[in-house]
C-alpha cells in the first residue's frame, strides 16, 4: 500500500486569447482582484495555427500566457475554471464587441512534472473534477524537456509558449527552493 501524501502547491496559469488589447488588461485586473498576482507572462503571440475559434472570436487572434502567485492547491483548478468562464461572460456583457466570444480564458496550472489545463469538454484522456469541469495533462516534463501528447494543442507547441513554460518551471523550482530554505531555517 502506498503512503498517502498531499500534493505540492502548483503555479496557477491562464492563457488569454483575444483580438482586443483591452481584454488582456481587463483579465489581468480580474485576476488581481481575485488575489492572483502576475509572476511571469509570455510574449504576446499570434493565434494562427487553427481557425477553430474564428466563427465565435473573429480573426487576428492573439494569445498570452500568464503565471500567477501565490502558489495554490491543485484541487482548486475547477474553481478557477468556473471563475474564468464567468469572467468571459462578464467581459462580453460589459462590452459591445460583435463577436459571441471576445475573450477566451484557459485556466490551468504548472508543476515541475506537468502542465495541466481545465476544460468543459470530456475526452478519453481527460479526468472529471466536478461541476462539469475536466482536466488534462497537456504536456509532461521528462528527460529535461517538455513532451507533447497527441492532444496537445498547437498553440502550446509554439516557441513563445515553450519559452514561457520553461521560464515558469524555473520560477517554480526557485519558489520551492526558497520555501525549503525558509522551512529549514525555522528548525
Amino acid at each position: 500500500m502506498g503512503v498517502v501524501r498531499m500534493p505540492e502547491s502548483v503555479m496557477p496559469l491562464c492563457a488569454i486569447t483575444t483580438r482586443y488589447d483591452d481584454a488582456l488588461d481587463w483579465s489581468v485586473a480580474a485576476f488581481a482582484a481575485a488575489g492572483f498576482q502576475v509572476r511571469l507572462k509570455s510574449e504576446l503571440f499570434a493565434f494562427d495555427m487553427t481557425n477553430y475559434y474564428q466563427a465565435e472570436m473573429g480573426n487576428d487572434l492573439k494569445k498570452q500566457i500568464f503565471a500567477f502567485e501565490p502558489l495554490r492547491d491543485p484541487q482548486q483548478l475547477a474553481d478557477w475554471k468556473l471563475l474564468t468562464n464567468q469572467w468571459e461572460l462578464d467581459f462580453k456583457a460589459q462590452n459591445s464587441y460583435p463577436e459571441d466570444r471576445p475573450l477566451n480564458l484557459d485556466s490551468g496550472y504548472l508543476t515541475l512534472a506537468k502542465f495541466v489545463l481545465a476544460t468543459t469538454k470530456d475526452r478519453d484522456h481527460r479526468l472529471y473534477l466536478r461541476d462539469g469541469i475536466f482536466a488534462e495533462v497537456t504536456m509532461s516534463f521528462t528527460g529535461g524537456s517538455w513532451k507533447m501528447h497527441p492532444w496537445t494543442y498547437p498553440d502550446y507547441q509554439t516557441e513563445p509558449a515553450m519559452n514561457f513554460l520553461n521560464a515558469a518551471r524555473e520560477e517554480l523550482k526557485a519558489l520551492f527552493k526558497e520555501a525549503r530554505r525558509a522551512e529549514s531555517e525555522k528548525r
